[in-house]
Formats: structure tokens, sequence, C-alpha cells
């Protein structure tokens, strides 16, 4: 049985692809019956046709489109994208701003986050993290414990999912809100205006602000 339903909330991507807004149907380790997830373009973006073989999940303002496919007890999350013929399963784990496409795979344990592109025909496998500014491409694989990253943090120490858009750290001392990648000092000097610009209301420009204040405490590699 699905574990989701297209809803009528639309958004048109810039390929002029009609992605809809998805809603659990049931109770499940993603949430409640209700709780609305991210993007998809057709409901064989998730499983595909096998509903039996996993119930992965696409939340935040993620997107998936096209002949892609996530799977098992994989999920995309934050302001991801997977499209093409790219497959997400097994356990993987797709967030950030990052996006995976072509014929891509990624799979098992693996994460791809921060700004990491993986696509052609790539794969990511095992434990592998690709993170950063780091791009995976053409017949290109990476696996086991392995870690492919730019000038990004290891493990970036600040993902947070905020009223309105992401929040990451993708390389040391920046800070990416939504669509907008800064210097951690700039976002503080600016926020308030960008929050005014992009239509934030009084309390969730205070709410950036303290994110801003936080990142600015964890901006040392540990």
């Amino acid at each position: 049985m699905k574990h989701f339903k297209l809803t009528a909330e639309k958004i048109v991507n810039a390929f002029g692809v009609n992605l809809f807004r998805i809603e659990l149907t049931i109770d499940c380790k993603w949430g409640k019956a209700g709780d609305k997830g991210g993007f998809i373009e057709k409901e064989e973006n998730i499983s595909g046709d096998a509903w039996v073989s996993g119930n992965a999940w696409v939340y935040g303002n993620a997107r998936v489109y096209g002949n892609a496919r996530v799977s098992g007890n994989a999920r995309v999350y934050g302001d991801a994208q997977v499209y093409g013929d790219a497959r997400v399963y097994g356990d993987a784990r797709v967030y950030g701003y990052a996006w995976v496409y072509g014929n891509a795979q990624v799979s098992g344990n693996a994460w791809v986050y921060g700004n990491a592109w993986v696509y052609g025909n790539a794969r990511v496998s095992g434990n592998a993290r690709v993170s950063g500014d780091a791009r995976v491409y053409g017949d290109a694989q990476v696996y086991g414990d392995a870690w492919v990253y730019g000038d990004a943090w290891e493990k970036s120490p600040l993902q947070i999912q905020g009223t309105r858009h992401f929040i990451c750290m993708p390389k040391v001392g920046f800070l990416k809100i939504g669509c907008i990648e800064l210097s951690i000092n700039d976002w503080g000097d600016r926020f308030k205006d960008i929050g005014n610009e992009n239509g934030y209301t009084e309390s969730e420009i205070k709410e950036y602000g303290l994110h801003i204040e936080l990142a600015k405490t964890l901006n040392t590699q540990p």
C-alpha cells in the first residue's frame, strides 16, 4: 500500500515541469498521516511500481522528477533535487542543496549533501560521503568509507530546517539560507534587509537572526 498521495499544491520548476506536494496517508516513521512532504512529479518517483519494496520519503523543499526514483529507506530532503534517470535507494540520504541527476546512483548508507552534485553515470555507495561543492560525474565511483569534499566542512556543524528555508554551513565561514549564500559576517549585517526583501515576518527575521548567531559560534572546524 502506498504511504503517500499527491496533493493539489503545485509548483512549476525551472524546466517547466509541474511538481506536486506529497502528503503521508498513514502513520509511519516519517510522521503522521496528513503530514506534508516535498515535491515530486508523479507517484512513480517514490519507490517506482514496487510499493512493498520500501517506504522512502521526500520532504522539506526537496524535488524529485523526471524518471528519477527514490526507494528502499532512502530520503531526500532540504532543498535537494533528484531528477533525470537518477536512483537513490537503500538507506541513502540526499539533502542540503545537493543535486543527483542523469544516470547517477546513490545507495547503501551514502550521503550526498551541501552543494554537491552527482551526475552522469557516477555511483556513490557504501558509507561514502560527498559534500561541499564537490562534483562526482562521468563513470566515477565513490564507495566504502570514502569522503569527497571541496572547501566544505568534512561534517557540516549546522543544518536546520527553518520556518521558511533550509539553513546550512556548506563551507567554512559561509552560511546558505534558501538559495542565498553569503559569508556569516555578511549575513549578520544584512539578514534583516534580506528578510524584508523576501517577505519574511518580523518573527521569522528574528528566528533567522538567532540561527545566524549560532552559526557564528560554530564557525571553527572541529
